[in-house]
Parts: C-alpha cells; sequence; structure tokens
C-alpha cells in the first residue's frame, strides 16, 4: 500500500541527490553542536510537562489543596502546551527558527519565576501558563532544526539523539535551564531554514519583483504577518496523515496516562509516601525516555534506507512507520497490561520491581511517536512555507 499511496510527492524526491546539497552548508562538527543546542533548549518542555508528577502529594500539601487540583494544573499546562503549539509553530517556518526561540524562552523564565514565588494555586496556574506557552514550540522547532541539516537517511537518528537528550530535563531547574538557554541561543543559534524556504522570504521576493524585477535583494522591512493556526488541519486530507495522527496521540495518552497519576498509585500501593522514594521510581521511565528516542530514530533510518535501496533511490516516507509496528502492537500495550496487573495483585519488592521494568519499556515504546513525527515533518514546513 505505502508504494501506491505515496505520502509526499513521489517525482519531488526520487532526485533526492540533487536536493541534498542544501545539507552541505553546515560542517558534520557544526551540526553536532547546533544539535546539542537545540536539545538544551528542548529540556524546557520536558520539565514542564513532568517536572510536578513525583511530588504532586508534596505541592498540594505546601498550597494547602487536594492532589486533584494539582493535578489539573498539570492538565491544563498540557492543554496550554497543545494550542501553544498549533499557534507558534507554524510560525517557525514563516519567519524562521531563530526568531521562536527567542521569543519562547524568555516566556519560559518568566513562568519559572511566578511558579518558584507561587504562594496559592491560582498562582501556580498563572506560571505554569506563561511556563507552557514558552515551552510549546521549542521541542517542534527543534525538530524542524534537524531536519534543516541532516539528509534523510541520517535524519532519523538526529531527531533520536534530539529527543533523548531532551529527556534530561528533570536535572535542571527550569528558571535556570530557561536563562541559560536563552543566553546560548542568542550568542550561537544559527537560522538554520534553508535559503529561500520561508514563507516570508517568498512574500518579500514576491514584492521586490513587483516593484521593480531588476533588484534581486530584499527592499521590505521586517512585519508580522498573523496565520491561521487552523489551517494546518487542512494536511488531514491526507487519510495516512490522519493515522499518523491519531497514532501518535494514542501513543501520547498511552504514556501520559501512566505517568500523570503514578504518584497515587504506584507510590501508595508500595508503601512510599515521600516525594524523593516516588522520584526514584520515575527514573527507569526516564532510562526509557532516553533510550527509546535513540533506537527508535536508528530503527527508521534503517527501515528507510532499505526501502530506498529495494525502489532504486526512491522513497515514501511511510517506510517509517515499519519501524513503529513492534512498539505499537506489542511492546506499549504489553507493558501497560503488566504494569496495571502487577499494582493491583502483586505486593511487595517483586510487585514494585515489575512495575518498574514496565514503566522502562513503556516509556521506550511511547517514543515511537517520534518517528511517526518524522513522516510529514517536512511536508508540514512545506506547508507553511508556501
Amino acid at each position: 500500500m505505502a508504494e501506491r499511496a505515496p505520502l509526499l510527492d513521489e517525482h519531488a524526491y526520487s532526485t533526492q541527490s540533487q536536493a541534498d546539497k542544501v545539507y552541505d552548508r553546515f560542517t558534520p562538527t557544526h551540526k553536532r553542536l547546533i544539535t546539542c543546542l537545540v536539545a538544551m533548549s528542548g529540556v524546557m518542555e520536558t520539565i514542564v510537562l513532568g517536572s510536578f508528577l513525583p511530588c504532586v502529594p508534596a505541592v498540594a500539601k505546601d498550597f494547602n489543596t487536594t492532589g486533584v487540583a494539582i493535578n489539573n494544573v498539570i492538565g491544563l499546562a498540557k492543554i496550554v502546551v497543545v494550542i501553544g503549539i498549533l499557534i507558534t509553530a507554524p510560525y517557525a517556518s514563516f519567519y524562521g527558527r531563530r526568531p521562536l526561540y527567542l521569543v519562547s524562552l524568555p516566556n519560559t523564565f518568566i513562568g519559572g519565576l511566578i511558579c518558584a514565588s507561587a504562594s496559592n494555586v491560582t498562582q501556580l496556574l498563572i506560571g505554569r501558563g506563561f511556563q507552557s506557552i514558552g515551552a510549546a514550540c521549542i521541542s517542534p522547532i527543534g525538530a524542524n532544526v534537524i531536519s534543516d541539516l541532516y539528509k534523510l537517511e541520517e535524519r532519523g537518528t538526529a531527531i533520536g539523539i534530539f529527543y533523548g537528550a531532551t529527556q534530561f530535563g528533570h536535572l535542571l531547574a527550569p528558571v535556570l535551564g530557561a536563562l541559560i538557554n536563552f543566553v546560548i541561543v542568542v550568542l550561537f543559534l544559527p537560522e538554520t531554514s534553508h535559503p529561500g524556504m520561508r514563507g516570508i522570504e517568498k512574500i518579500r521576493m514576491a514584492e521586490n519583483l513587483r516593484q521593480d524585477p531588476s533588484v534581486q535583494g530584499d527592499r521590505t522591512g521586517w512585519r508580522f504577518i498573523l496565520l491561521n493556526p487552523l489551517r494546518i488541519f487542512l494536511l488531514l486530507k491526507n487519510s495516512i496523515l490522519v493515522i499518523v495522527s491519531l497514532t501518535v496521540s494514542f501513543a501520547a495518552v498511552g504514556y501520559h496516562g501512566v505517568m500523570t497519576p503514578l504518584s497515587y498509585t504506584l507510590g501508595p500501593r508500595y508503601g512510599m509516601t515521600s516525594p524523593s522514594l516516588i522520584g526514584l521510581c520515575f527514573l527507569p521511565a526516564g532510562f526509557g525516555d532516553i533510550a527509546g528516542p535513540l533506537i527508535a530514530g536508528r530503527l527508521a533510518d534503517i527501515t528507510i534506507i532499505r526501502g530506498r535501496r529495494r525502489r532504486q533511490g526512491k522513497w515514501f516516507p511511510e517506510d517509517r512507520l515499519l519501524a513503529a509496528i513492534p512498539s505499537l502492537l506489542f511492546l506499549m500495550p504489553c507493558a501497560v497490561i503488566t504494569l496495571g496487573l502487577s499494582i493491583a495483585f502483586i505486593p511487595g519488592k517483586v510487585g514494585l520491581t515489575i512495575s518498574l521494568i514496565c514503566l522502562f519499556f513503556n516509556a521506550m515504546g511511547a517514543h515511537v511517536r517520534h518517528i511517526l513525527s518524522i513522516c510529514f515533518l517536512r511536508k508540514a514546513q512545506n506547508f507553511w512555507q508556501s
């Protein structure tokens, strides 16, 4: 089916070697440095979504409220992240990657300050809102940067390294991390968008040609252009993208649905009330978060290379879906079911050990969604650049 219904235009990618020249703008060392830089920035989203999970009972006690209220704050932060991605991420393809970083990271820093000084749930919610708005587009922009730097057959591995590195976010304080990342981005991050491919560049070029066809330079200044965030849903006219989007959503639900209430499921079941002990239970999932993207990205590249070789140089993005089948059909379902049975029926250290192992494999399998997101990453970029 994949060979008959390619996700992207077949002709545009059948001569891939010609298009690969644009990826030689940066040296391999420079590419690795940029990847490290955007991974450090991607840490912020990990902090915003996961920093409160191990200590929900302690935070609820400090604010004299219930764990449900704190979990609602976490849930609302995730909703703001989703809305923020829809609103802000398109501008990364229109104006470029660097401007969006310079706008997003200060919001994360301000939100961290508000959270650090919060004295009630309302202030905490406001702070988390600012953090979420700032962190929303950092991870998607990082994936865009990777796609700007690396060729087709290298992209999966690079994306895996990027997402794996972002999972170290729990080791940094949100306020300090945002400030440091902002300074590093200002000083060292170049614009990685392919020359002439940003939407604003195409508009300027068209205006210049209308004013004077003989002038090749840019004679227009910067200005803000409002983009319709709902326009991206037009991509869902492609049935394959609908399937990919739903699969990514289910994988995210399988991960966050287990991790968010963990301090109220795993902790009480095995007699752990200390936030530090509950936090240790998140370590296996953290290791799975790091290992999952690395393995998934490499498998995606291997799959795409084999498919390309089989078709004498032609490639289809759907080939990467094959690398996701083991995780989606076996690894995640088995891990979640075994985790539930272990918490319900197996007490003591044996049950706790089995549960922690399941958390590792569930987290590792959940990051297959990063493979799936690569399938239409370039198509989405071209959509907003057009």
